[in-house]
């Protein structure tokens, strides 16, 4: 059995308290989404990105926003710089990257940074936008770079995207394309609250409506930069890094996945249960940890041959992993 020693033990509580100062935070004002926040802090530590789909009106938004209010601003001398583009099927590669402009005084041209150089971005209804546009932001997602014409500039080491889509049957919308999908770590389904928490939120709508315009910063660039450090430190079990090679490989084998999950999507996997771990208050990874991210974490990198093979594919190769670690007794 992994046991943490002190000094290790003292680094996790530590990152604990600014993690749970986050989600007090942000559960101002969105309420009842727990599990969906967590998530979303996971991919934020873990160094990725994350996308949200579901119905229009279900919070998709206001999470981004709320998120993106709590670790921007300034602290400690540093700004962490917010920008909101809504994805429309008229806009273009240049209204994300920039472009060059003529400099009067000056007589040259002279390039005029987009909204992607920022260090959050929320990607608002990004499967609204042309194959075009959405292939300007893959390069920005998986390389942290943008190129224009034979220029290549570097974004912020710090560049999380938290990007929403509608579900692609709605009119107007595009499906990602394969590799897009494969750059977020998660991809999770915000959903409808409870009853009560819906009958709640009628009831304090404009207090709410309140906290999302004067959210506090909750994490300074240099505390997010240190819990993302202390996420990559957290230690994973070698019998839960196969299980996480089990399953990626069980997705190229079974019979009705015809694409099956990369080799990214395996250390995007491992990295997103590391973070998972630190937001539990944990320095180490437990078999739960698979379990609860297996399906937001690979899911959306498959394509399956059949609906029917859709509801079962997944749960019966992460529930063959699952059973044999629970077998093993690591913790």
């Amino acid at each position: 059995m992994y046991e943490a020693n002190e000094a290790t033990q003292s680094i996790s509580n530590e990152a604990t308290d600014g993690i749970q100062r986050l989600i007090t935070f942000i559960e101002t004002v969105i309420k009842g989404k727990r599990p969906q926040i967590e998530q979303i802090i996971t991919c934020l530590l873990a160094g990725g990105h994350i996308l949200m789909e579901d119905n229009p009106g279900t919070g998709k938004t206001v999470m981004a926003r709320t998120l993106a209010q709590c670790i921007s601003g300034s602290q400690d001398g540093e700004h962490v710089h917010f920008k909101r583009i809504q994805f429309t099927p008229d806009l273009l590669p240049m209204d994300l990257i920039g472009t060059h402009i003529f400099d009067d005084i000056n007589k040259e041209f002279i390039f005029k940074k987009g909204p992607l150089f920022c260090n959050v971005l929320l990607a608002d209804e990004i499967n609204r936008a042309s194959p075009k546009v959405q292939s300007a932001l893959l390069e920005a997602m998986a390389e942290n770079q943008i190129t224009v014409a034979d220029t290549t500039l570097r974004l912020h080491d710090f560049f999380f995207t938290i990007a929403t889509q509608n579900p692609i049957e709605m009119e107007g919308t595009y499906p990602l394309p394969a590799a897009q999908l494969d750059r977020f770590y998660m991809k999770i389904y915000f959903g409808y609250v409870d009853a009560i928490t819906e009958l709640n939120i009628y009831k304090e709508y404009a207090g709410i409506a309140h906290n999302l315009v004067n959210v506090a910063q909750a994490l300074s660039m240099s505390q997010l930069l240190d819990l993302q450090k202390q996420a990559a430190n957290v230690h994973v079990h070698e019998e839960i890094v196969k299980a996480v090679a089990n399953i990626v490989r069980g997705t190229r084998e079974h019979a009705d996945i015809s694409l099956g999950a990369s080799t990214r999507s395996g250390i995007s996997f491992i990295k997103c249960l590391k973070a998972y771990a630190l937001i539990k208050g944990r320095t180490f990874v437990i078999e739960d940890d698979v379990k609860d991210l297996a399906r937001p974490v690979i899911e959306h990198r498959l394509i399956y041959r059949n609906k029917e093979g859709k509801q079962k594919a997944m749960e019966s190769i992460i529930l063959k992993e699952t059973e044999r670690l629970a077998k093993l007794k690591l913790y």
